[in-house]
């Protein structure tokens, strides 16, 4: 069998954050009951005119400065023409020839490897509406109210070799894209998604293989097993002596497998044409610059930030980085205890855990920026140590009640007065003879057996920096 190298582009579908919709003011707003967010204009009615949404222009000249492309001071806005239920006018407004971003790049990082992959154009369009396959009855109804919602596709370069770095840039993508606030990402909701283009070849030929689209994919897991099946396919194919064509894929993440839609359009099968309904977007230097001005920073800029100013690892920063709830949180919990590692551990431990266990983000949670900061101080001060803060922490994140009402409701304060520990310590040591013998045969794990017996006895009180002090100070007379 020959070695194979895999060539993956993906375009990136974002559905922007505006109050109302690309060419008319109906609602973006996500959820509503079917064909109640349109009008004649987002449904094609004839006579009727679309006028630009000029926020949809601002957000996506934003997302072009932020991944390092070129702004055009000159761009058009296109018809691409096909028929589809879901589209009302037969034709989709977007953007072909001269679109508003070109030319940009984001770093990505895949295991310990930086790598920059390129983005070859980002440009508006307007999506379509929602088709609603009923299983049952075998009928499919039409949902007009996504129709004209504004999007950006963002179109990379055929740069990604594996799947991890097809998710490893989609992530980056959506740290940016939440950064500068134009997208909610909510990749449940089908507000960013993505189509995977991909081909392979044998290692050392120089022309692409044959690609296909795989479309709509709506989940990191997703993309990640959607690449791996069509590897497997692709290659499978080629082995056994068959042709790769060139086609539009779905995958069933349910099934794990993917299967052929259509063939694949090229550009002439849409007969593009100018929007002769839409004048040119024409943007002065004095506007992109003033844009420019205003970007946040960066997720990238601030992960370096984090390891000098706080001096974090790598792995933290990369971590508490990805999501700019997530940094915003630590940032402000930081300023009130003065104790980056340690919240940094709180929050990528238990808090990460129990904000997956209950399918929320950080920002919904009980446990206020103030409140973890109050819990660390505990902590710092030997109020209470590590392992009960854990339970506090259980409690604070189910109630929401606040770190030292818990330690006093439950009677949970540390135990740091040396007389009462050294007698809990001396009579562990009494009824554990054999675990002296140990510790003094050179047998390290007796020691923690015996701290772990004085923690037990203590009900987890005892203060361990005083309880290992007095341990050793017994069992090295």
């Amino acid at each position: 069998m020959k070695d194979y190298e895999v060539i993956i582009g993906l375009e990136v579908h974002a559905e922007l954050s505006t109050n109302t919709k690309i060419y008319c003011n109906c609602t973006t707003e996500f959820g509503a009951d079917p064909n109640t967010h349109c009008c004649p204009i987002c449904t094609g009615m004839p006579g009727t005119l679309p006028v630009l949404n000029k926020k949809v222009v601002e957000y996506a000249v934003k997302m072009g400065l932020a991944t390092n492309c070129k702004i055009a001071n000159f761009s058009k806005q296109d018809r691409k023409n096909y028929y589809y239920p879901d589209l009302p006018k037969a034709y989709q407004i977007s953007q072909y020839d001269l679109p508003l971003c070109e030319n940009g790049h984001i770093d990505i990082e895949v295991d310990g490897k930086k790598k920059t992959i390129g983005i070859t154009r980002i440009h508006i369009e307007e999506d379509a509406g929602k088709l609603i396959h009923d299983a049952y009855t075998g009928d499919t109804l039409v949902d007009m109210n996504r129709c004209s919602v504004p999007l950006i596709e963002i179109v990379s370069e055929p740069d990604m070799r594996s799947a991890k770095e097809a998710v490893e840039y989609m992530q980056a993508l959506k740290s940016i894209l939440e950064y500068l606030d134009i997208c909610d990402c909510k990749m449940q909701e089908g507000s960013l998604r993505c189509d995977v283009n991909l081909s392979v070849r044998p290692v050392g030929q120089k022309e692409f293989g044959t690609r296909t689209e795989t479309k709509n994919l709506n989940s990191f897991k997703a993309i990640q097993n959607s690449i791996e099946f069509e590897i497997k396919r692709q290659i499978e194919v080629l082995e056994n002596g068959g042709t790769i064509y060139q086609e539009t894929r779905r995958f069933d993440d349910a099934k794990g497998e993917g299967y052929a839609m259509r063939t694949k359009e090229e550009a002439n099968d849409y007969r593009y044409f100018p929007e002769p309904d839409l004048a040119p977007i024409v943007l002065s230097d004095e506007y992109i610059n003033s844009i420019k001005e205003s970007l946040p920073e960066l997720p990238n800029v601030k992960k370096e930030r984090y390891l000098k100013e706080y001096n974090l690892s790598l792995y933290d920063a990369n971590i508490l980085t990805m999501s700019i709830k997530t940094a915003n949180y630590f940032e402000n919990v930081v300023k009130k205890c003065n104790n980056p590692k340690m919240v940094a551990n709180w929050i990528m431990g238990d808090f990460a855990r129990l904000l997956n266990e209950n399918d929320i983000s950080i920002d919904e949670s009980k446990i206020s920026e103030e409140n973890l900061a109050n819990l660390i101080d505990l902590i710092d001060k030997g109020t209470i140590s590590s392992k009960i803060a854990k339970t506090v922490f259980e409690e604070m994140f189910n109630t929401g009640k606040e770190a030292k009402q818990i330690v006093e409701e439950k009677g949970l304060v540390q135990i740091s007065d040396e007389g009462a520990i050294k007698e809990i310590v001396e009579k562990v040591v009494e009824n554990n003879p054999q675990s002296i013998i140990d510790y003094k045969a050179g047998r390290d794990r007796a020691l923690g057996f015996l701290v772990g017996q004085v923690m037990k006895e203590s009900k987890g009180k005892a203060n361990p920096g005083l309880v290992n002090k007095l341990l050793l100070e017994i069992l090295n007379k």
